[in-house]
């Protein structure tokens, strides 16, 4: 593993932006990195993604088509399961944006989108390059809008080749 293969990029700030967005609307936050994290995973590889629909909404999972290619932006195996090590960076460069700032919920710190993050997600979600990402985002807030806690137990019990994985190595 290299000290470039985990460098943000503006694709990861658009990926994040789109998940913070999605979960963030109303009075609701994006609650913390652990749930950043395992939704994040969801997002970039589409099979486990697919997987997760055909276990928790089998009807969903039967309507979607073929899944598209994992993105090459590889996530690591960590304490608590898949992991991105530039999240700090990328999280850091959207609060420095002014894209999203950080909120405070009853157990930690979370992520809500601005003003300025919700106008740049309504452009990028149309954008050929992003909207089946978009999409996929929506379906996680459908679906998915669990504890981190509760994601994480759900990709240890129906993912154990990724839990399995030795520390720090890539997925």
């Amino acid at each position: 593993m290299s000290a470039t293969e985990f460098q943000p990029s503006l694709e990861g700030e658009a990926r994040l932006l789109l998940l913070i967005e999605a979960f963030s609307r109303g009075a609701k936050v994006l609650e913390g990195r652990t749930k950043l994290a395992k939704l994040d995973f969801l997002l970039r590889y589409p099979s486990y993604y697919t997987r997760a629909l055909e276990i928790r909404r089998p009807q969903l999972a039967d309507a979607t088509d073929e899944p598209e290619p994992d993105l090459e932006s590889r996530m690591v195996r960590y304490r608590f399961g898949p992991w991105d090590p530039a999240y700090y960076a990328l999280l850091g460069r959207l609060i420095g944006k002014r894209l999203v700032r950080p909120a405070p919920f009853n157990r930690g710190i979370g992520y809500r989108a601005t003003d300025k993050g919700r106008a740049l997600v309504q452009a990028i979600r149309h954008e050929p390059a992003w909207v089946d990402t978009a999409e996929r985002a929506e379906v996680l807030r459908r679906h998915f809008d669990l504890s981190g806690a509760f994601l994480k137990k759900f990709i240890y019990e129906h993912f154990p080749e990724v839990t399995k994985a030795t520390w720090g190595e890539s997925l």
